[in-house]
């Protein structure tokens, strides 16, 4: 019996050995779960088991229930998740370089965005590798615009109300203190409860967000300014993704930047459609004229050196410059 057992030992740790172990990666995003969002995501993560004969198994955790972005990125340190789609603030708890791509007013036009990113992409990736992540696809959440209480079109305007503030970024926060707002940290799943007790009357992210959380039912009024892209990433850490065999991973890869395309073509198609969506059932556009964002101009440049070095690092921030003027240039294009 004993030589029998031990025999049977023998032959599971052998056939242990030849049978690759699945990898799974448990990966969280802020995105609701009646998202066409997850719906890309979830359909990425069954194309990687198809792709990988059931070698790679993917757990979404939509809806922030594994926490804010910054929370995500701290769990994947720990090894308790692999995987996030992280929106700039969690991408900039990896390399604060991402938020060039976030700069308030920098910024026209997606093509603006994409042909600098392009440029900076082997840099920030290279970056995020040297600290432990594995950036597989780009994609954005669409252009911020500023939805409040009460409507806001100047700077004054904003002042005037309590503005959320992504918690865990304190740089960030001094930035609007010093320019006068009256801006408030808090995790981004507790910005519904926020507006509903009062302790927040404004904040800043795209149409599709808004529509999706409802968020316009206490946030009535959206200002006609497009501040800035909010960048997104599907990002695994090193170590899960060096554990995938390695003859698995360019279908794996392609899978995610498929998903990225169809996130970022979702996002164009839909920034209008939402606005409109949310107008006829209450929501009130802000007209921003041309003196108006002036002034909020006068305001960014008054910050300039915290923007410069503190939101974003200064090599960074003049290299998104340096592209975005390219590409201005050869698009003969003018602000």
């Amino acid at each position: 019996m004993n030589f029998r057992r031990a025999a049977g030992l023998v032959l599971a740790s052998l056939l242990s050995l030849a049978l690759p172990a699945q990898v799974t990666v448990k990966m969280a995003t802020l995105v609701p779960e009646n998202s066409s969002w997850f719906r890309i995501l979830k359909e990425m993560g069954d194309s990687w088991a198809r792709t990988s004969g059931g070698k790679v198994k993917v757990i979404l955790y939509p809806g922030g229930r594994q926490g804010d972005d910054p929370d995500v990125v701290r769990k994947m340190r720990l090894g308790s998740l692999q995987g996030a789609v992280l929106a700039s603030p969690g991408l900039a708890e990896i390399d604060r370089s991402v938020y060039a791509l976030s700069l308030p007013l920098a910024f026209d036009s997606y093509e603006e965005v994409y042909a600098t990113l392009d440029k900076m992409r082997p840099g920030l990736e290279s970056a995020m590798e040297g600290k432990g992540f594995e950036p597989l696809a780009w994609a954005d959440a669409g252009w911020v615009r500023i939805f409040s209480r009460k409507p806001v079109a100047a700077p004054d305007d904003l002042r005037r109300q309590k503005l959320f503030q992504w918690a865990g970024d304190p740089r960030t926060l001094e930035i609007w203190k010093a320019a006068g707002f009256n801006a408030i940290p808090a995790p981004a799943p507790e910005l519904a409860t926020g507006l509903q007790t009062g302790l927040l009357d404004a904040f800043l992210t795209s149409p599709q967000v808004v529509l999706i959380t409802r968020y316009y039912e206490q946030a009535p009024h959206m200002a006609d300014m497009k501040w800035a892209i909010i960048l997104a990433g599907i990002v695994v850490t090193r170590d899960t993704w060096n554990r995938i065999p390695a003859e698995l991973r360019p279908e794996l890869l392609k899978a995610a930047q498929d998903a990225a395309a169809k996130l970022r073509a979702d996002m164009r198609a839909s920034d209008d459609r939402d606005v409109q969506a949310m107008q006829r059932t209450g929501l009130k556009v802000v007209p921003v004229d041309a003196r108006t964002r002036e002034a909020w101009r006068k305001t960014l440049e008054a910050a300039g050196s915290r923007i410069r070095g503190d939101f974003v690092p200064a090599p960074a921030y003049d290299e998104a410059i340096r592209w975005r003027d390219a590409y201005r240039r050869q698009a003969g294009g003018k602000r």
